[in-house]
């Protein structure tokens, strides 16, 4: 079984749900998913006042939720997967307390979706991709407490690790089209500047993949008056 995690965000709502449907229409395995949605969460409360959206902390919950015990894999909700999760979930190693694509870039734009700054940091992005190696010794620190004292560099650049305890993964699996451009070898495609349910993000690049994930999302077979392709939008 696969434990997957995915940022649910009640403005973005449909993301989560193209997410999930490209993992299902793609996993050769078992999965087990869930939203990080804010009001599930009871034992914690959310205190800090920045971020662009509802799981930009609560992501860092996930060895308190698996009881730091086993393997879980975070992803944000504004990404499709073009390639099996299996594959990705192989990638596991125990050497390692977290593994991510650790991309080093500097943003082209100032602002992102529904208006939110674009900051530039050190290790943007690093979290937005994680397989946590939810019982390693070094992630015990990490409870709902110290999520909701700590600020937002810690976190993100998981300063409470050594850099030694931070594994690699390929780029292709967390690609950012609307930072690099496309890319048909990519695994993952992450919209980090807005998902293409937004308007102004729609003719993003490959946004014309989440566009079909959509209409999966969507789909349903009719009996009175049968459908033969999938729904335009």
């Amino acid at each position: 079984m696969i434990n997957i995690f995915i940022g649910y965000d009640t403005r973005e709502s449909i993301a989560y749900h193209v997410c999930v449907q490209s993992i299902i229409g793609t996993s050769s395995q078992p999965v087990a998913i869930t939203p990080l949605v804010l009001d599930h969460l009871k034992d914690y409360q959310e205190s800090h006042q920045d971020g662009s959206n509802q799981f930009i902390y609560s992501r860092f919950l996930l060895p308190h939720l698996m009881r730091y015990n086993g393997w879980a894999l975070f992803v944000d909700g504004d990404m499709i997967f073009r390639e099996d999760i299996a594959n990705l979930w192989n990638l596991r190693d125990d050497r390692f307390a977290v593994m991510c694509v650790q991309h080093d870039y500097i943003s082209k734009a100032t602002q992102k979706y529904l208006g939110a700054t674009n900051s530039n940091y050190p290790r943007k992005n690093w979290s937005s991709v994680v397989l946590w190696n939810c019982g390693h010794p070094a992630n015990r620190s990490v409870t709902p407490e110290f999520v909701r004292q700590a600020n937002g560099p810690t976190l993100h650049r998981f300063k409470w690790l050594q850099d030694s305890e931070i594994g690699q993964l390929p780029i292709e699996w967390n690609w950012l089209p609307d930072e690099f451009g496309a890319n048909h070898q990519a695994r993952l495609l992450h919209w980090t500047l807005g998902t293409p349910c937004f308007n102004e993000y729609s003719d993003a690049p490959m946004a014309n993949e989440w566009h079909e994930e959509f209409r999966r999302t969507t789909y349903s077979a009719q009996t009175d008056h049968p459908i033969s392709v999938l729904p335009t939008i």
